[in-house]
């Protein structure tokens, strides 16, 4: 057999070999695809809807006003009406100083007042120059003030309702006008406004345009579990501060049950309204 006729044969034989090895390949690829499952898919429909946006941060409480009272001069203090931890209102009596220069201004402005009061009849009748009328008029004037200021620095008075936080002096002690360490200023009692509450809280600037005194807030204390106490943004400062990109508002929190307290730390919870937003449930995702 020559040349030639080796190489058809051999061709032809391995053209027969790959034609068998085609069909067995087929047959076992249709054999495998009939033996694999179909997986079930369910469809869920995504749509748009509304959510409630908001932000969180941490602040500590403080009082919403805080005082340190102490009259305008140097003196004895006669007697204290109230102990640290004890409620006020508002125009009570808190403490009294020593009387004797209240006493003295109040003898004496009965007098000029008598004395006013008939030269005013006197004027009425055209029997007193005008110059000695005002005279008068003058000195008891400035004897009222007078009294009127001596009154306020005896009698001291809370100016809201509160709770008595300090009281550094004793009964009959000497308040001599200088700083109190406790408070760094001279006071002889301090008073607390602690319903409402106030929290200075640092928000990011990119809320800056959406932030309004209408927002309102929720507070929530680790020390209460399960409790939500409600509050809004009373004031919005105006500048950012620029190494921490951050502004300050303050929050006034109503604490009506009296259970929060200043220094209490606690998450600051802010509603900025409504949105839109398409959601997806939760199972569609893999």
């Amino acid at each position: 057999m020559n040349t030639t006729g080796k190489t058809l044969m051999v061709c032809g034989v391995t053209g027969i070999m790959l034609a068998g090895m085609s069909c067995t390949a087929k047959k076992e690829n249709k054999e495998t695809a009939g033996t694999q499952q179909t997986v079930p898919v369910k469809t869920m429909v995504v749509k748009q809807e509304s959510i409630v946006r908001s932000i969180e941060y941490t602040a500590t409480l403080n009082a919403f006003e805080e005082v340190h009272l102490a009259p305008a001069s140097p003196g004895r203090i006669e007697k204290f009406t109230v102990e640290i931890g004890d409620h006020v209102n508002k125009g009570q009596v808190v403490a009294y100083m020593d009387r004797t220069n209240l006493e003295q201004s109040r003898i004496n402005l009965m007098k000029l007042e008598a004395d006013f009061r008939r030269l005013d009849t006197l004027k009425k009748t055209g029997s007193i120059a005008d110059q000695q009328y005002d005279q008068i008029k003058s000195a008891y004037e400035i004897a009222r003030t007078s009294y009127q200021f001596l009154l306020d620095n005896t009698q001291l008075k809370s100016p809201f309702n509160g709770i008595v936080s300090g009281k550094y002096f004793e009964d009959g002690e000497i308040y001599s006008g200088a700083p109190v360490p406790a408070v760094g200023k001279p006071a002889i009692l301090s008073i607390v406004q602690i319903n409402p509450l106030k929290a200075l809280v640092g928000i990011s600037a990119n809320y800056f345009p959406v932030i309004t005194t209408a927002i309102k807030a929720d507070v929530l204390c680790d020390i209460y579990p399960g409790m939500t106490f409600k509050g809004e943004i009373f004031r919005v400062y105006p500048t950012i501060d620029n190494a921490t990109k951050t502004f300050m508002v303050e929050v006034k929190i109503h604490n009506n049950e009296l259970k929060l307290r200043p220094g209490m730390f606690a998450k600051i919870r802010l509603h900025l309204g409504k949105g839109s937003a398409i959601l997806v449930p939760t199972i569609a995702l893999v």
